[in-house]
Formats: C-alpha cells, structure tokens, sequence
C-alpha cells in the first residue's frame, strides 16, 4: 500500500497538471480570440481603404494605385485581397486582387465578416480572411482581405513549449515544498513509528501520550491495549500456577492412597492406578507448561542477553560447582531476543542445565541474529548422545529420559516452546566432543 506522501504527491501533481493545462489552454484560447478580433477590426479598415481607392477610368474600374498599401505589391508579403465584382447589365464580372499573393487566388467566403476558421494561403501560409459586401459604381462587390496568421501560431506554440517547462519546473518545486511541508507534518507520526519500533525491541513499556491532538485517541487506545494485555497474561499465568498447585494436592491424596497397605491384596489395581495418575500428572505438567507460553513478548518484556545472561550463568555456576568454564557469546553484543523472557529463560535455563550436568570441565552459549533467523547453540565435551538415538529423542512428545536411562535431558519443555516460537530443535556433534544442541528461530517482523 501506498505511503500517505506518495497519495499526497500524486494527488497534488495530478490536480497542478490538469489545472495547468485547463488555465493554459484557455488563457491561450482567450487571447487568440482578442488577437483576431483585433485583425479583424485592422483587415475591415484594409477593406473600407480598399473601397475608396476604386475609382472608374476610361477602360473601367480600377485602383489608385497611388492610395495602396505597399505590403499588397511585395510577393507573398502576408497581405492579400481580392476584389469580386457580380456581374450586372452595365458592367461584366471583373476581380481585382494584389500582386502580392502571385498566382494564388484567394477564396470567396460565402459568409461576410471574419471567418471563423483560417485559410490556406501561399508557402503554406495559414490566412485570417475578412469579407465585406459594398455596392459601387451601381454594382454589388465584394471585398476579401487577408493576412498571415502563421506568426502568431508559431508564437503561440513557443508560448506552449515555454509554458511547459515552465510549468514542469514549477511542479516540481511544488512538489519538493509539498513533500517537505507534509514531512514536517508527518513527524509525530514517524515519532511514535519510533516508538512502536522501541516497543518490539523492548526499550519502552508504551507510547508517550505528548502527540497531536489527531494522534491522542490512538497512542491511548495502544496504552490501553498493552496494559490490557499485560494483565491479562499476568493473570492467566497465575490462575494457570493455581490450578497447578490446587491439582498436586489432590494428586498427593491419590498416590497416598494408592500407597495403602488395604490396597496391596489387589497389584494390578495399584499398577493400573499408579500408571493412570502418573500419565495424569505427566500431562498436567506438559499442558501447564505449554499453556504459560507467552510467545512474542510483551512490549518492554524481551529478552535481554546482556542482562540475563549473566545472572543466569551466575546461578548456575552456583549449582553445579565453580570448577565448571561456563562461557557464552552473542552477535551482536547488545543482542535482545524478541520472545517473552520467561519462555526464553526457561528455554535456556533447560538446555544450559542439561548440559552442565553431562559436560567434563566446559559449557558454551552461542547466540546469533542473522537477517532472517536467531541462532542458539548450547555445545558441551560431554559424552555426548549416540547419533542412531537423535532422531528418537526429537520425535514429538518422546522424551530421552524416558527412552534412554542415564540421560535425562528433558528436551520436553524445550521442544514445546521452540515449536511454539516456529522455529527447529537440532542435535549434532559439538566441536568440543559432546552434544550440540541448536535451536533456529524466525526473527519476527
């Protein structure tokens, strides 16, 4: 979809141009319509001249020579005229017409007056004609005058040309001020674009309400929503920790009651119970624990490495004894995750813990953001997992301590939440001679 500065742009040109073009266009038509009444009025008084230097002589009627202009003796000067006589009892049809126009005969307009279109003239000139009607010498004549109007077109078409490129110039300043004047506009909304951006990398908690009035019932409805959200996964995590802990009890009653000695006459009801409430609590904690996932994070709520990398090392290191080297590394440095900080703390808190329980002497973190992914890599020099049994222990809803005695590595919880996160759970040899484990997440847009 479109920016709002390339819809204002486009708008703006479009409406400049054809404003442009209407105003152009009938400014031009305005004063080529004054233009030609203005010859028009100059190509009459030609006609009434030419009226009054006919004069009779001895072999009929001519003109006076004496009283014509010389621009009608000069070759293809751009003023013509004929002088049609009708035919009548005393006199024959006669035309007179100028030496200028050579050997091109003027046409005969039906109509008096200025004619509304131009005519073709000689060299290709375009002619404004005029007509009058007169009687003289007791005969009906009419008088039709000329002038080259090809001038005035060719100034008009550089005034078009002129005008053009005037006119693109100009748009294109309009246009740089539009688009400057709506920038300034426009920055408290790339302000609080900021601001959501700061969201999702969890540097602000919500946005700041000090915005345009046009902005206010936005940025509060966002609020609102954060912090409803934010509740509502508080409080969903909570009653999901009450439900857990008001299930143990009664779990407790039944394993005890499972335990009675009025009980023991019956095994295979024990053995049925005992599995019965084992799978009961096995599936109570799985689905608990894949119910709490929060996912992508909560605004201000990501994934700090530089912060919680530490601590959490530092914990571990406290359980499984100071001789162990607990090493980690993120790309870059001041790498935040973009998922919720309980699912990834549980997430590295399961990897990282099965790991120092299975390494020699060294356990490593790799952390790394790509363009399109996030990269985790938990490598020890442990003993490593048999290659042959990966597949088995990767396979949905199997768990290695429950297929390989010795192993323990619960993979349950972290194979939930990297499904969740839509991301991939590998296992493969590690540099360092144990097990790697790497998980691959989608960086959320």
């Amino acid at each position: 979809m479109k920016s709002i500065q390339q819809h204002l742009s486009i708008g703006l040109a479009s409406v400049l141009i054809l404003v442009g073009l209407l105003l152009a266009q009938t400014s031009l038509w305005l004063f080529d319509a004054g233009l030609r009444r203005n010859f028009g009025s100059e190509l009459q008084l030609d006609a009434d001249n030419l009226l009054a230097a006919l004069v009779r002589t001895n072999d009929g009627i001519s003109l006076d020579q004496t009283r014509l202009s010389p621009v009608y003796e000069r070759p293809f000067s751009g003023r013509y005229f004929r002088i049609e006589f009708s035919p009548s009892d005393n006199l024959a049809a006669l035309t007179l017409r100028s030496r200028s126009a050579w050997d091109h005969q003027l046409s005969l307009p039906e109509q008096a007056g200025l004619q509304t279109t131009l005519a073709d003239g000689p060299q290709t000139q375009k002619l404004l004609v005029y007509r009058a009607n007169y009687r003289r010498f007791g005969q009906d004549l009419a008088i039709i005058v000329a002038r080259d109007y090809t001038p005035v077109l060719q100034s008009f078409q550089q005034l078009r040309w002129i005008g053009l490129g005037t006119g693109g110039v100009a748009l294109v300043i309009i246009l740089l001020l539009q688009r400057w004047i709506v920038r300034r506009a426009l920055q408290p909304l790339d302000a609080v674009r900021q601001q959501v951006k700061q969201l999702q990398q969890g540097q602000r908690t919500e946005l700041d309400n000090q915005v345009p009035e046009e902005l206010a019932p936005l940025v509060q409805q966002i609020n609102r929503l954060l912090l409803h959200t934010e509740d509502t996964l508080k409080r969903s995590r909570n009653a999901l920790g009450n439900l857990g802990h008001a299930l143990k009890t009664p779990l407790a009653v039944l394993f005890s009651i499972n335990a009675r000695t009025e009980l023991q006459a019956h095994p295979d009801i024990i053995e049925s119970m005992r599995t019965q409430l084992n799978n009961i609590r096995q599936r109570l904690t799985r689905e608990l624990g894949r119910a709490r996932l929060a996912g992508e994070a909560l605004p201000g709520a990501h994934f700090n490495c530089a912060e919680e990398l530490p601590l959490l090392f530092t914990t571990l290191q406290q359980i499984h004894g100071r001789e162990l080297q607990l090493h980690w590394q993120t790309t870059p440095d001041d790498l935040r995750l973009p998922w919720d900080r309980e699912d990834l703390l549980e997430l590295l808190g399961n990897l990282l813990d099965n790991a120092c329980k299975w390494t020699n002497t060294r356990v490593q973190l790799n952390i790394e953001k790509t363009a399109n992914n996030i990269t985790l890599t938990v490598d020890d020099d442990g003993p490593g997992i048999a290659s042959e049994l990966r597949t088995e222990v990767l396979s949905r809803g199997t768990r290695l301590d429950e297929q390989v005695v010795g192993h323990g590595l619960g993979l349950g919880i972290v194979r939930d939440i990297v499904d969740h996160l839509g991301g991939q759970l590998a296992l493969d040899d590690s540099p360092m001679g144990g097990l790697r484990v790497a998980i691959t997440l989608p960086a959320p847009r």
